[in-house]
């Protein structure tokens, strides 16, 4: 009786006990669940580094479409700058520190990597931001603060008209905090080219040319104000108080900005010199080799570079030649980029009428591509496009043609921007595969895409790489020709000579920045080579001697999407597909071109291991 007592009790506890264990076997995550866990605290830490980011730019916030202080501008001091560097670096250390990229899944794993790669990149930067001209003509904060309060700092109330006008008020502190980074940058002889003096001048004095701060009709931004305060619902005494408001700003704080930036201007120039290079500023050999990785996202030296340019260059000159030949133009290629230059077909007429013609074709062009996506791409953005023509007040130091992104909330559409100042300057035959790069499939099409991803970081769908940026762009412009969009030879001949003009690029940025090319010795390379016009030419070289390396980036970028593509479609034959190819390339948002071919690689590993 005892023992079987004793043998019922021991087997009751067996069994609580082997209950207990199944419960908390039950209760313990599994490895996947860890993993799960893990990646979503990083991903809520990215959210949250986002977040403290986007909360130090106040410029930022609007131009995402967002209404949050809507008053303020950035702060633009060294101090500021010197504070986000030392805090990306504490941020990259508590990564490392607190998450483990093998307890990541894979997604998660690779945000990791693309976190630790663009704070590295942001700090080497910073390491060498004294180099970087505060001002120049390409752009800057004395062309950038107007063309944002114009075309980003909506007025839909009086509260919204009350912070433009304390933007106005805050814009002398905004552009001394710029002006005193130009001073100490001089003070350590980083001089820019003494041609970019008077182009930046020129730019300040247009912006406070006209009323209120001259006779004759409104200046830009005194224009932009009215317009938008006339068009809100509220009474006329209330329209009047806002824009005397406006008024007193413009002439109290952003006159006087722009006169003391004049006056900075006229001193430094008075010091500046003819050489062009990157070789005449401190760290000169190391600084250039910093741009080059920063831009391209690979270590190539200036000479790898320099070569691949010039291997390029020699190979698309014999493309252009059949098409030479096809047309039956009888000389050299140089006398065929003679005869593109300076025949009046090729252009429209330099008239009100002449700009209207081309805004129409350009539109044409897009809305075109729209209706032919299906057969390229599974993932489309939701973001609609339009085209516009750069505003006249900064059409003399604007791009040639440039894309601005959507808002984050749908409200602004991706704008592809056509400067038409000298419609000469945009000949006919470069229109589509322009607005191919710079609308769609180009910009538009990688750049709202990423926007749009969900269940990514925020840096990395806002984020960008100028190489597989601009790669994918330029990688666009050859995409219509295989659906036989380009419309002539001479348009297909244009789709050649944006690459050749790409190709040239890695020829002179490195021989200006890296041999010592003059000025002249860049420009006339160019007319030798490409058939681009010479106000054009010589525009793209002094963009590229205030912007080193920058340049390099769009056909480093597309050689390696185009090699991609090309190994892929020699290893799976038959079960390449090009949506799903543009899908890989597209749907992780920017990324270094090393982190791209790997994506590359592991697409076609599973379709070829997809034996279905």
């Amino acid at each position: 009786m005892r023992l079987s007592i004793l043998l019922m009790t021991s087997a009751l506890s067996a069994g609580l006990l082997l209950s207990a264990c199944d419960s908390s076997i039950s209760q313990t995550p599994t490895k996947v669940e860890r993993v799960e866990a893990h990646s979503q605290e990083l991903n809520d830490w990215f959210q949250a580094r986002y977040e403290d980011e986007l909360a130090r730019s106040p410029m930022t916030q609007t131009y995402l479409g967002m209404k949050d202080n809507q008053d303020k501008l950035d702060d633009a001091s060294q101090l500021a700058a010197d504070e986000s560097a030392a805090l990306s670096k504490a941020w990259l250390e508590e990564m490392r520190r607190e998450f483990d990229i093998d307890r990541l899944n894979k997604q998660t794993a690779l945000s990791y990597r693309l976190f630790e790669f663009a704070t590295e990149d942001a700090l080497e930067s910073h390491k060498f931001s004294s180099n970087e001209y505060v001002f120049q003509h390409m752009s800057g904060p004395h062309t950038n603060l107007p063309s944002f309060m114009i075309n980003f700092h909506s007025v839909e109330s009086v509260e919204d008209a009350q912070g433009y006008i304390s933007r106005l008020k805050d814009s002398q502190r905004y552009l001394g905090q710029y002006a005193d980074k130009a001073q100490a940058q001089f003070d350590k002889g980083v001089i820019l080219p003494k041609f970019v003096y008077p182009k930046i001048s020129e730019a300040a004095r247009n912006v406070i040319t006209g009323a209120p701060f001259s006779e004759g009709a409104d200046s830009p931004i005194f224009s932009d104000i009215k317009g938008k305060i006339d068009k809100l619902d509220i009474s006329q005494d209330q329209k009047d108080q806002l824009i005397s408001d406006a008024e007193d700003a413009l002439l109290t704080s952003l006159q006087p900005a722009y006169l003391n930036l004049i006056a900075m201007f006229a001193k430094h120039q008075d010091k500046a010199t003819k050489d062009d290079g990157a070789w005449k500023l401190p760290n000169a050999e190391d600084y250039y080799a910093a741009r080059l990785r920063h831009y391209t996202t690979t270590d190539m030296t200036a000479e790898d570079i320099h070569q691949i340019g010039l291997k390029e260059v020699a190979r698309i000159q014999d493309e252009m030649r059949e098409i030479m030949a096809q047309v039956g133009f009888e000389g050299s290629l140089k006398e065929f980029f003679d005869f593109l230059r300076s025949d009046p077909q090729f252009v429209f007429p330099n008239t009100d009428e002449g700009r209207e013609n081309y805004m129409a074709a350009a539109t044409d062009i897009i809305d075109d591509m729209k209706t032919r996506l299906d057969s390229l791409f599974i993932t489309k953005p939701k973001a609609d496009i339009v085209v516009k023509r750069v505003e006249p007040f900064r059409e003399a130091t604007a791009f040639g043609a440039f894309y601005n992104q959507p808002a984050l909330d749908g409200s602004r559409p991706g704008t592809y921007y056509i400067n038409l100042k000298d419609v000469k300057e945009q000949p006919k035959y470069l229109m589509q595969a322009l607005a191919y790069h710079e609308g769609i499939p180009g910009h538009h099409m990688q750049i709202a895409i990423a926007m749009e991803l969900e269940g990514l970081p925020k840096f990395r769908t806002m984020g960008g790489h100028t190489s597989y940026i601009e790669g994918w762009a330029l990688y666009s412009e050859s995409v219509p020709k295989e659906l036989d969009l380009y419309t002539d030879p001479y348009s297909d001949f244009g789709r050649l000579s944006m690459e050749i003009f790409r190709a040239a690029r890695l020829v002179v940025d490195t021989g200006i920045h890296s041999k010592k090319w003059t000025r002249e010795e860049a420009v006339q390379y160019y007319l030798n080579n490409i058939p681009n016009p010479e106000g054009d030419v010589r525009a793209e070289i002094d963009r590229y001697i205030v912007w080193p390396g920058q340049a390099t980036a769009y056909k480093i970028g597309m050689i390696k999407i185009q090699d991609l593509r090309k190994d892929a479609e020699k290893q799976l034959g038959d079960k390449f597909d090009i949506r799903e190819f543009h899908d890989v390339i597209l749907a992780n948002g920017s990324v270094p071109l090393k982190v791209l071919e790997e994506l590359v690689e592991d697409w076609v590993k599973s379709k070829k291991d997809n034996k279905g």
